[in-house]
């Protein structure tokens, strides 16, 4: 039987000390020695015999002269001032960024909030409801496809209209999703399922558009940007963490029921997780009025085609072009769409293989998963993820790393794939949830070097394309675990070819 919390006890031992070792804690208990380079160090003269003669070099000189010791005086004097300067324009630097960083976590970390409360209770609401499966499959198809459709041009007006009024149209939209959860009515729930989609295209476009726009504006693009994304991949998985713990109260906290006998209205029991989603969106709207600066796609080059820029459709064709024309956009497209619908699949899809292997390893004994502990580990797992790109980001660059993420994430698929024992299954996935955990910071940085400021928001929704189409056709073909599981280490191995092609481009580029 698989000990689920000894598991979680040494997955927790291991992220406290990975988090430490990528913390400022380290560098100050355990600094690093400077590196001196061998052509600096002063060489070594031979002993002189004492019967040689002295040469006429050994005369007693003047140790300097006026001049010599001027230009000496002067040139320490010019060092002094450039390491300070250095230092100085560093320690700005910092400042900046942590300043924009505390800004941007507030709001979205708010925002991840919010979805993390919906995510488990939706299923469970429709099917309080007395909806069949089929028409809960209907209804999650469509917030897929609201995704899809509305998100592929949501992103070009963000850039052209504003980044920070797309963040609180995301709220405003999200929040009115959760209001349509309250009603026994399919075409109100699948109005709510539409606004939602809308929403999650925004969340995972919008809010990484503002702040790679605001790390360029404070002039900390190059030198801050994966740290934040490691920052935000970090908070975003103990968010998740304590959104388990707060949708659970909320669940609990009442009775699920109608407000009268012929009424359509409900509240109570799996609503509340809904109803604290709205107020974490009403919050996040509030703060991202208040705290963010607007920001915009700006453009890079002069383009005459302004009719182009003044429609979604055009911003969405300049996107496209854009992607196919740059075989490095269309890399990250591609590797993003494939790494991040195996995620999906991955989710659809533990609860089943995990379930399936205890009920055969215990029999008539087996009483249920503790599915708490069990998302509790993953999401460890993926802040020991952050955690260790943080520390690999001090030897490598983004695009060097993510090859061996991708190789990793393989090999973990192939052990769920070929494993027949629960444990050793469970430990596979939260291999690939450390991988899940060093890829959105690893690509989040990578894109934000790659893709055009002008067009970013509008190309990373054109990146959800295909992504929707992978969840779609998963939802839609009925695969069983083990071949979703094959499915998703196939994409991997594309990823880590797509990869690999990647990161030779940018290394040859930058030689």
């Amino acid at each position: 039987m698989t000990n689920y919390n000894l598991i979680f006890g040494g997955v927790l031992a291991f992220n406290i000390l990975v988090t430490f070792r990528a913390s400022s804690y380290w560098t100050k208990y355990f600094p690093r020695k400077p590196e001196v380079d061998d052509s600096e160090k002063p060489e070594a003269e031979a002993p002189k015999n004492a019967e040689d003669p002295p040469d006429a070099d050994d005369e007693p000189k003047p140790l300097l002269d006026d001049d010599t010791a001027t230009d000496d005086v002067e040139k320490g004097a010019t060092l002094e001032i450039s390491s300070s300067s250095s230092a100085a324009s560093d320690a700005a630097a910092n400042i900046r960024h942590a300043h924009l960083l505390r800004k941007y976590l507030v709001v979205y970390l708010l925002a991840a909030l919010s979805d993390w409360l919906q995510g488990p209770y939706v299923y469970a609401l429709y099917d309080a409801y007395g909806y069949s499966q089929h028409d809960i499959a209907v209804l999650f198809v469509a917030g897929f496809g609201s995704s899809m459709v509305f998100g592929s041009f949501v992103g070009g007006m963000a850039d052209q209209c504003g980044r920070r009024k797309f963040v609180i149209l995301f709220a405003i939209t999200y929040a009115l999703s959760c209001m349509t959860k309250h009603f026994k009515n399919f075409t109100i729930l699948m109005i709510g399922r539409l606004l939602g989609g809308i929403a999650t295209s925004l969340l995972f476009s919008v809010f990484e558009a503002w702040l790679i726009g605001a790390h360029a504006t404070a002039g900390v693009m190059q030198s801050h940007l994966g740290k934040s994304f490691s920052s935000a991949q970090y908070g975003n998985s103990i968010v998740a963490i304590l959104a388990g713990q707060i949708a659970n109260r909320a669940a609990n906290h009442a009775e699920f029921k109608p407000t009268s006998e012929d009424s359509g209205f409900y509240t109570g029991g799996y609503l509340g997780p809904f109803d604290v989603s709205m107020l974490t969106l009403i919050a996040c709207g509030l703060l991202a009025m208040s705290l963010w600066e607007e920001n915009y796609g700006k453009s890079q080059e002069n383009d005459d085609d302004s009719s182009k820029k003044s429609s979604a459709a055009g911003a969405l064709k300049t996107a496209f072009s854009a992607t196919i024309r740059s075989p490095d956009i269309l890399s990250c497209g591609i590797i993003s769409s494939l790494f991040e619908g195996s995620m999906y699949i991955f989710v659809f899809m533990w609860t089943p293989a995990l379930t399936t292997l205890a009920k055969e390893e215990m029999g008539e004994s087996f009483e249920g998963l503790p599915f708490g502990v069990i998302f509790s580990t993953f999401m460890v797992c993926c802040m020991a993820g952050s955690s260790i790109f943080s520390i690999a980001m001090e030897k490598m660059k983004p695009e060097q790393l993510a090859v061996p993420v991708f190789g990793i994430a393989t090999l973990a698929f192939g052990i769920i794939v070929v494993s027949k024992n629960a444990t050793s299954t469970f430990l596979a996935m939260n291999l690939f949830e450390v991988c899940v955990g060093m890829y959105f910071p690893s690509m989040g940085t990578m894109k934000g070097m790659i893709v055009p400021e002008d067009k970013r928001a509008a190309i990373y929704n054109l990146f959800r394309i295909p992504l929707n189409f992978i969840v779609l056709f998963s939802l839609l073909t009925d695969l069983s675990p083990k071949t979703s599981f094959m499915l998703c280490g196939t994409m991997m191995v594309v990823a880590f070819a797509s990869q690999t092609k990647l990161r030779n481009s940018r290394l040859s580029a930058s030689a």
